[in-house]
């Protein structure tokens, strides 16, 4: 009987990690293009941050609509999506049509992405609950990674388009196992507006969403800040590009190992409260001894802070999903929850990257890093506590 549960919920994960192999595939590509299609830094900028407009403005609308229109629909469409763009992609003539496409894959992303926790609390038995998050949480870092360490390898042999075209593969194809791995929506119900408008008031005027919200943002934007500099980083001290490209596939890839392991852990009984606060805390020590100007840090002392960054602080989101199904203010708004959820981390991954990469050409150097993290992580530890004291 466990398999026959366990396959659905594996299915849900694996699609997320189809999509984030599209948020990654990017990064090891943009030397090629910027050659290839004239790009220039403030093109190569919008098409790395574009992935994350579409977030910033229909996440809420994305959930609230995933909840009346079918999840398991949503979530295939958004991987059908996916993979129409990336193909088209590849035809790609000039910097204009690849980055209408790249909005494209976007809401795609969000579409794939938005229902996966509620698509799990429907098929995972109740005991498995918290571990299947834990796997949930685990879907960026692993698509990302997975992108990151296979893009230097792949893009001499194929090209960019032939890099686009490949990845539209998965995603068809995980969109027909969703398909046939998940119990059927059952038929839309395609509410009216009253009842939208309904959910919609629920949910922002609870206090769980904003505060789950709040904290995503403080994490997500954050850790995408760190990881997308560590290249740079690691070049500034003479790191060779292949080695680079392959430490930060590294650093992404533990986040994987603390998503898992705080699944287990609140299948154990172990309090959210103290995840959030020992990711946060893991999070702000480890941007200290990579950045902070009393350490003289090498490349290795730096990617071993980076790890413990990563690794620990892959606790927090895996924590942030469980809490999600506890502190939506009904069942009805889960996924509606989660669209909120997806729409302050695209804020947070949107505005803290810039900031970092500003307050470092100020600075001339990446010694103030530590601070910008570091006041990320006292946010997030006070907002664990807030939504913690309210339900335990």
């Amino acid at each position: 009987m466990k398999p026959q549960r366990h396959g659905p919920a594996l299915a849900v994960v694996l699609a997320g990690v189809t999509a984030a192999l599209h948020v990654g595939k990017l990064p090891p590509a943009l030397p090629v293009l910027r050659e290839a299609l004239q790009l220039s830094l403030v093109q190569a900028g919008f098409l790395l941050s574009l992935v994350q407009l579409a977030g910033m403005g229909l996440g809420l609308a994305v959930g609230l609509a995933g909840e009346s229109l079918g999840l398991k629909r949503c979530m295939a469409a958004g991987l059908v999506l996916l993979s129409a763009a990336s193909l088209a992609g590849g035809f790609a003539q000039d910097a204009t049509a690849l980055l209408a496409l790249r909005a494209l894959e976007g809401f795609g992303f969000l579409l794939a992405v938005t229902p996966g926790p509620s698509l799990i609390r429907r098929v995972a038995e109740a005991g498995e609950l918290d571990a299947k998050l834990g796997l949930w949480g685990a879907y960026m870092p692993l698509g990302t990674a997975t992108a990151l360490l296979a893009g230097p390898w792949l893009l001499p042999l194929l090209g960019w388009s032939g890099w686009w075209w490949l990845l539209a593969a998965p995603s068809l194809a995980m969109a027909a196992l969703l398909w046939l791995a998940l119990p059927p929506d059952g038929r839309g119900t395609a509410p009216g507006h009253s009842a939208w408008a309904t959910r919609l008031r629920r949910t922002l005027t609870a206090p769980g969403p904003w505060l789950l919200g709040a904290s995503f943002a403080m994490y997500a934007g954050q850790w995408l800040a760190v990881v997308g500099f560590l290249p740079t980083v690691f070049a500034q001290a003479q790191v060779g590009p292949q080695l680079a490209g392959a430490l930060t596939a590294l650093v992404a890839a533990v986040n994987i190992v603390g998503n898992i392991a705080a699944g287990r852990l609140l299948r154990h009984g172990a309090a959210p409260r103290t995840l959030l606060w020992t990711g946060f805390a893991a999070m702000a020590l480890g941007a200290a001894l990579a950045f902070g100007p009393a350490l003289d840090a090498g490349p290795a002392v730096r990617t071993g802070a980076v790890l413990l960054f990563s690794l620990l602080g892959g606790l927090v989101p895996a924590t942030l999903f469980a809490l999600c199904v506890r502190l939506a203010p009904g069942s009805d708004t889960v996924a509606t929850t989660v669209g909120w959820m997806q729409q302050c981390s695209a804020v947070g991954q949107f505005v803290l990257p810039p900031l970092v990469g500003w307050v470092a050409r100020l600075a001339g150097g990446w010694q103030w890093t530590w601070a910008l993290t570091a006041s990320c992580c006292a946010a997030g530890a006070l907002l664990a506590w807030r939504m913690t004291a309210a339900r335990g």
